[in-house]
């Protein structure tokens, strides 16, 4: 039989603790580069994402750097794509691949990350 692992009712407290009030408002940029495959992709995984987990709580600004280049060198854009999560606290950088979810649900600071 096996031993079941004990819960360590402190570190979960923390976990949930951690994680923002469900009313919070999110404000997220999302950083492309015209309107290539990669980008789409990006803008479709992170509005499914936020559709499912955040509701009507969230404002999502895409920008492609190729129009708006002002706002990337602002920003001090490294990689592409790139989601910015402003608000709530803390600010947070996300580059890459969106489309894996639990990821981004870190990032955005909706779920912590599995043990």
């Amino acid at each position: 039989m096996k031993k079941k692992k004990p819960v360590d009712a402190t570190k979960e407290f923390e976990a949930i603790a951690a994680l923002p009030p469900s009313g919070e408002r999110y404000i997220l940029r999302l950083y492309v580069t015209g309107m290539t495959a990669r980008s789409a992709e990006a803008v479709a995984a992170l509005k499914s994402i936020c559709q499912e987990h955040l509701s009507d709580r969230y404002d999502l600004e895409v920008i492609d750097v190729h129009q708006q280049p002002e706002l990337a060198s602002a920003e001090q854009l490294v990689a592409l794509p790139m989601l910015v999560k402003k608000l709530p606290a803390p600010m947070r950088r996300l580059i890459g691949n969106l489309a894996d979810e639990e990821r981004v649900l870190i990032g955005l600071n909706l779920q912590t990350k599995k043990a």
